[in-house]
């Protein structure tokens, strides 16, 4: 387990909204092509793909290593998986800079019941290298807010088009 309660973590949760359910939500957002999302950006590589995927994206214990824009990658793991609800990852092993500042991050994704919709709730966890806690807190949070912000806004807006084309069921 890369985080425990007694680590110093710095974590930063956006949210979105879908006008569907939280199960169609999940179903489309779950498996999701990370390149249609991650766009690089002048400060953050994007996702170029996907390799070594050990299983299909949907339970526990499945690991791939996305690979940045930069040509860099991480290593990614699925530690939870609650059909229609929720998933976490970690991501370790940064070839780029943010290997730099965090051995690792932990990510998870909620789908809340939001009237007829979903509230989307994506958070990631730094567990940050020794002396760059200040870092990734300071000036660095901001930064990776408006990145993530925008990511969870495309995989939105994929789960509304999904809708409007009918494939969301």
């Amino acid at each position: 387990m890369l985080i425990t309660s007694t680590d110093k973590t710095v974590k930063i949760t956006v949210f979105a909204r879908t006008s569907t359910s939280p199960d169609v939500s999940f179903r489309i957002i779950a498996p999701i092509d990370l390149s249609r999302v991650f766009i690089a950006d002048r400060l953050f590589p994007g996702i170029a793909g996907v390799a070594e995927q050990t299983d299909s994206w949907d339970h526990a214990g499945v690991s791939r290593q996305p690979r940045f824009t930069d040509g860099s990658h991480a290593t990614e793991s699925l530690t939870e998986y609650v059909e229609g609800h929720g998933f976490a990852y970690e991501l370790t092993e940064f070839t780029n800079a943010l290997g730099a500042l965090a051995l690792g991050v932990r990510g998870e994704f909620s789908f809340l019941p939001d009237g007829d919709g979903t509230m989307i709730r994506w958070t990631y966890e730094f567990k940050p290298r020794p002396g760059r806690k200040a870092i990734i807190a300071g000036p660095f949070r901001p930064l990776w807010q408006r990145y993530m912000q925008a990511a969870l806004g495309r995989m939105a807006a994929i789960v509304e088009e999904e809708k409007a084309r009918g494939t969301s069921r």
